[in-house]
């Protein structure tokens, strides 16, 4: 085994694009029990729940009995999703918020986030459960190709932000699996860090690298970052 084991767990992922699909190729792989779902239903996921022995789900059931769902869809699509998505989801289940705001490019403006929310603060808001902040930066191939043995010199971190330690603390050890370390971003209130257009965003770099990267964001969005 070329990665450290957290022991098997329900995770739930929804949205199988880039990074959900290649989260779900991963976690299966390492023997997580995982159930995916999309906004087109699951008939549409035959070929990934083949290639990986995942199950196929509604969102609404996306959740159920998981102590990890991974929420990967367009921000613009995060109201849409079920209410009391997580009122079936193991109790302390962790969050993980995958999204970016894109305005020009896909989401259109979303006046809170204009106005200074930070993107996954809005996110937890319409979810209504408490979320971690991770994998937003990161080039969806990484998590298939470039994860390594833990203490292999220069090994890709990632940062992670979120409120809820414990939550967190899954996460990161779930990261850890996955072959990459992480880097603690602070509160969701400081989840700005690691927003497109900052330093961090797509970055490759090791735990200082990353480290450095965030100390060194500006909270001002750039002009490409704004509607």
């Amino acid at each position: 085994m070329r990665y450290r084991k957290v022991g098997s767990m329900k995770v739930g992922i929804i949205g199988a694009g880039n990074i959900g699909g290649n989260l779900t190729r991963r976690l299966s792989a390492l023997g997580h029990d995982v159930s995916v779902a999309n906004s087109r239903g699951p008939h549409t996921l035959k070929d990934l729940a083949e290639e990986t022995g995942a199950t196929p789900v509604t969102a609404d059931r996306a959740a159920d009995g998981a102590q990890v769902v991974v929420v990967t869809v367009p921000l613009k699509a995060v109201p849409d999703l079920p209410s009391g998505l997580f009122d079936r989801a193991a109790e302390g289940v962790a969050v993980i918020d995958t999204g970016n705001y894109y305005p020009q490019q896909r989401d259109g403006r979303i006046a809170a986030i204009e106005e200074g929310l930070t993107e996954s603060r809005w996110t937890e808001q319409r979810i209504g459960h408490p979320v971690v902040k991770a994998f937003n930066g990161t080039y969806a191939q990484d998590i298939l190709d470039k994860g390594l043995p833990r203490g292999t010199a220069g090994r890709q971190a990632l940062p992670v932000a979120g409120d809820d330690a414990a939550a967190k603390q899954v996460v990161r050890e779930l990261i850890d699996e996955l072959g990459f370390d992480t880097v603690d971003a602070g509160g969701l209130d400081e989840s700005w860090r690691q927003q497109p257009g900052t330093p961090v965003y797509g970055n490759r770099g090791d735990a200082d690298a990353i480290a450095e990267a965030l100390a060194k964001a500006s909270r001002e969005r750039t002009a490409e970052w704004r509607a």
